[in-house]
């Protein structure tokens, strides 16, 4: 990748994958490098619209490996890869800008590596995502030009025309510049209705072949993908949606159609759906209309969904997610039935489930509900044909013990003998994730004051399989031990789950789901 480029010309790079393995060669993190590309989609039909020049790299194109470290964690040494396109094989003066997003601290070495490089011959390298977000002057220190701070995409335009030399330093906002000077975000953020929409040459370079299952159906191939909405309606303390300040915007379901159609010219059979609250819009008075009029659209187009964030239960409620006593939790059937549906070909093939803590610990939740209620809602949800569903939990908790963790796993084997009673074909997996610090939220702060956080790896702390927190009653290695046998409940080789956690050992495949009754 050595050709030099016109003048005006902005890289957006996309990061190699992580490949974390143990002696034993299982990976933590199943390689995905044929999934499709989301927030590069959103940026590059940006930066066209606003008549700039992009060029899009994708590190995770390749089967290159190379290692950049080594750890010790639960008594063994795991290797610490990058796998995709060699980095050093990018020209970083082929370019005049360069781009890459971080929207996990998992990959901050990783990102560090990329930034170091192409910053290498003195061209500006802009980054944004979650992980600088949250600790800019980390990216600063270690060669970014700038790093962008609003999440809604107000500050692109005007951000990479001063860069350009096309523009002045008094037009930015919603960026910290290397030398410290922060400009606020603009005072109104742009709203997802205002996104441009991907040319049809963007939205084929990012489809994708794969997500989730392996294999993926072929006659759902390629995959595109679409980002709806920005921002939440909650507060949940583990998350950082909350603190972007954009507040909770959403596509009109005119914009939200047009953007699939988009997807289906390009190409795709299939579409995953990634925001974080879709179902935030049932709280506005013609909000579950909305959701109504979208999945009737998207099926006539005869595409099929996946919604691999999950959509919040509570919100599929008569009471649309509301959080007071009186709040009438019967499901939403209608709703349910149009959000899951599956004729056997298209429809919803697949669906994270946000149960994060169902039963003791669910007091932590504000959005979850009360055990009967929550499993009534997901056997609705069953029943409407879905044929994947991969249930989310969290563990690690402060109060976790090896009691709770024993009756977390007896209710978990209860709802999946539910569910399989109504439809034994379906593919029901559970994904235990550890409990993870991440910066700038609440959570990530209560943990690192606590004194129970056991690793400062970014690849370790930030892994959602690799627990690195104690509890007070638990080690970080007893929570990794309740996480491989959480892992063992339901169909958990039927999905692309990571290696480490498909090769069970005996005393978690065999455990006794009985133990202790709820």
């Amino acid at each position: 990748m050595t050709n030099k480029t016109p003048n005006g010309l902005i890289g957006l790079v996309e990061l190699p994958q992580l490949k974390l393995s143990d002696p034993d060669g299982n990976d933590f993190y199943s390689l995905r490098k044929w999934e499709p590309i989301v927030s590069k989609q959103i940026l590059l039909s940006s930066l066209e619209a606003g008549g700039f020049k992009t060029r899009f790299i994708n590190l995770r194109d390749g089967d290159y490996e190379e290692n950049y470290g080594r750890i010790a964690w639960k008594g063994i040494e795991l290797t610490k890869n990058y796998v995709g396109v060699e980095i050093e094989s990018v020209d970083p003066e082929s370019c005049e800008v360069w781009c890459i997003t971080i929207n996990f601290t998992l990959y901050r070495e990783i990102a560090m590596m990329v930034l170091k490089h192409l910053a290498s011959k003195g061209k500006p390298v802009v980054v944004g995502g979650s992980d600088p977000f949250a600790d800019p002057q980390l990216y600063l220190r270690n060669g970014a030009s700038v790093v962008v701070k609003d999440k809604s995409g107000a500050a692109n335009w005007h951000l990479f025309n001063y860069l350009l030399g096309k523009g002045s330093k008094e037009a930015l906002t919603g960026v910290v510049l290397a030398d410290g000077t922060q400009y606020p975000n603009s005072k109104k953020p742009l709203h997802p209705e205002e996104w441009p929409l991907p040319s049809l040459d963007v939205a084929k370079q990012c489809l994708g072949t794969q997500y989730w299952m392996d294999p993926f159906p072929e006659h759902l191939k390629p995959i595109g993908s679409i980002f709806p909405d920005i921002g939440c309606d909650r507060k949940c303390d583990f998350c950082q949606t909350p603190t972007y300040g954009t507040g909770y915007r959403r596509m009109s379901p005119q914009r939200v159609l047009e953007w699939l159609d988009i997807q289906r010219q390009a190409g795709a059979k299939s579409v995953v759906s990634v925001s974080d609250q879709f179902l935030g819009r049932v709280i506005f008075p013609d909000g579950r209309q909305e959701v109504l009029e979208i999945m009737k659209g998207l099926r006539e187009m005869g595409l099929t969904v996946l919604w691999p964030n999950g959509l919040e239960l509570r919100k599929m409620t008569l009471g649309r997610g509301r959080n007071y006593e009186s709040t009438d939790l019967t499901p939403d059937e209608e709703l349910i039935d149009a959000l899951y549906h599956w004729d056997g070909q298209k429809g919803t093939l697949a669906g994270g489930l946000p149960a994060e803590r169902p039963v003791f610990g669910r007091e932590a939740y504000a959005k979850l509900l009360p055990w009967q209620q929550h499993k009534r809602i997901v056997k609705t949800i069953v029943q409407a044909g879905i044929p994947m569903i991969v249930y989310h939990m969290i563990i690690g908790l402060p109060d976790d013990d090896d009691e709770s963790m024993l009756r977390l796993e007896e209710a978990l084997w209860e709802i999946y003998d539910e569910v399989k009673a109504i439809n034994p074909s379906m593919v029901f997996q559970v994904s235990p994730f550890v409990i993870s610090p991440i910066l700038g939220t609440a959570q990530g702060e209560i943990i690192r004051k606590s004194g129970l956080l056991r690793f400062d790896d970014p690849a370790i702390f930030a892994g959602f399989w690799t627990a690195s927190v104690d509890t007070k009653h638990l080690s970080y290695e007893q929570v990794s031990d309740w996480q491989f046998r959480l892992a063992g409940v339901g169909d958990s080789k039927n999905l692309q789950v990571p290696q480490r956690f498909r090769t069970l050992p005996d005393e978690a495949k065999n455990a006794d789901k009985t133990a202790v009754s709820v």
